[in-house]
């Protein structure tokens, strides 16, 4: 997001001062404050996604090629039941919390309640635009807050149907919508918000971290990164097989949570293969451009990008590619060198290598020797090695004999660790994340015990000791 003037010098752009300044205004008048309010939003985030659910469907598609089916269950359903379940729990999340007062603050009461932050910024992602849009603006909304989103230009049908319909269902003085590309995110980092909420990769990451120092901006970045999937030999090959596929070649592999690779031993690999094989052809048949299950990479640009990674090992499966169409078919790699090109960057999109690791051990060694990923997977029927894994494999996320799945479970925090990102949202500690969490105590009057005030004694000391 290099620096740029033209949005300023456009007459028809957003004066994005006078937007701060009016949603300041509107949040300083405690409007989003109201539990009412708040709830009154989400249940609006809940209704947009049923009422307006084929126009939705019909920009995923295209966007993305999305199936119905993927649409809701990765994008509109999951939009809904996040903003019910932040809904649901917003007394809860709201009450004191009250804490245990020592005797040296006695007579009094302590506890830690939440408030909000004030002007939340969201930047979301192309690979899921309508998910990491509105999520986390439903998370800054359950906490109070005011909200700008700034959906992906890369996602151009979503992102005009976010501007259309967000001040169409939801509260236009406290939630805005700004499209565009670089000028206008250059802009608007230029505003003093109170947090932002980014997804998408490092080096972008990089330039809206500089850009939030300036103003000491908090930041949650969720960046992505290669998230290994390790098979052990004793695992259910066939339900991995199948879930390791689903997890993949999801939205064409264009999720930051997917299965990146698979480490596995020669033999575990050599009956991997056709069970993947097999699974593929179950889901998406044939021929799989013809399926009407299966998406499209993005753009040209992300095209050629992991269309050239194919070259990196040998095609067990797959391999075939149409630029027109801009498709991929669902690719599995072997025979990969751990320096090749796919190994050197996240592949985001669908091509499988499958790396040799001849134990447990390898595996882990080879995992610690990249960046920590934002998913980690294991499969095997061992709890003593799947202990070992989630002890010795740092990661945002882990899940045993699955993949993905913990997005399923509304109360687990989402978020990166290292590389992959800081800060986490999704339940409760969405609201957390949009909340400053105030610690209060409230004194009694009496008795008042001198035992704090000067002049200090010896007496005053010992009995300090005593009750620390």
């Amino acid at each position: 997001m290099t620096e740029t003037t033209e949005s300023q010098d456009d007459p028809a752009s957003p004066d994005y001062a006078q937007i701060f300044a009016d949603l300041t205004a509107t949040f300083e008048s405690g409007k989003t404050r109201d539990l009412a309010w708040r709830r009154k939003q989400l249940q609006a985030v809940e209704s947009m996604m049923s009422e307006r659910e084929q126009e939705i469907f019909d920009a995923l598609h295209s966007d993305l090629g999305k199936s119905a089916m993927e649409s809701f269950t990765t994008e509109t359903g999951y939009v809904s039941s996040d903003a019910a379940y932040n809904r649901k729990k917003l007394n809860r999340w709201t009450r004191k919390q009250r804490v245990r007062t020592p005797i040296i603050g006695q007579p009094g009461k302590s506890w830690v309640q939440a408030e909000p932050l004030g002007i939340v910024l969201v930047i979301g992602a192309w690979n899921y635009p309508l998910q990491l849009t509105l999520a986390g603006m439903s998370a800054a909304i359950a906490a109070g807050n005011c909200v700008v989103l700034k959906p992906s230009e890369l996602a151009p049908a979503t992102s005009a149907l976010i501007a259309r319909l967000v001040p169409e269902y939801l509260d236009p003085d406290c939630i805005k919508v700004i499209e565009g590309d670089v000028p206008e995110t250059t802009a608007l980092l230029k505003q003093p918000f109170d947090h932002i909420l980014y997804t998408g990769g490092g080096k972008v990451a990089r330039i809206i971290m500089a850009a939030a120092a300036k103003h000491l901006t908090p930041v949650t970045l969720e960046l992505g990164g290669k998230s290994p999937c390790v098979v052990l030999p004793d695992a259910n090959l066939e339900a991995t097989a199948r879930r390791i596929v689903w997890g993949k070649y999801t939205n064409a592999g264009q999720t930051c949570i997917a299965p990146d690779y698979v480490l596995a031993d020669a033999d575990t690999e050599a009956l991997l293969v056709p069970l993947l094989e097999k699974n593929i052809r179950e889901m998406f048949g044939d021929n799989p451009q013809q399926s009407d299950s299966y998406g499209r990479i993005v753009n040209d640009r992300h095209f050629a990008r992991v269309s050239g990674l194919i070259e990196s090992g040998h095609v067990a499966i797959g391999g075939q590619t149409d630029a027109a169409d801009k498709y991929i078919a669902p690719t599995v790699l072997t025979d990969i060198e751990n320096d090749s090109a796919i190994m050197r960057e996240e592949i985001f999109g669908p091509v499988l290598p499958i790396i040799r690791a001849e134990n447990l051990e390898e595996a882990i060694a080879a995992i610690r020797g990249s960046d920590k990923p934002l998913a980690a997977y294991i499969f095997t029927n061992n709890s003593r090695d799947e202990r070992k894994f989630l002890e010795q494999v740092s990661s945002g996320s882990a899940c045993v004999n699955d993949v993905m799945m913990f997005m399923a479970v509304h109360e687990l925090p989402f978020g990166g660790v290292g590389p992959s990102g800081m800060g986490a949202y999704s339940g409760r500690a969405g609201f957390e994340t949009f909340s400053h969490m105030k610690s209060v105590i409230k004194r009694g009057w009496w008795p008042d015990l001198a035992v704090r005030y000067a002049p200090f004694t010896e007496k005053k000391f010992k009995f300090l000791r005593k009750v620390r």
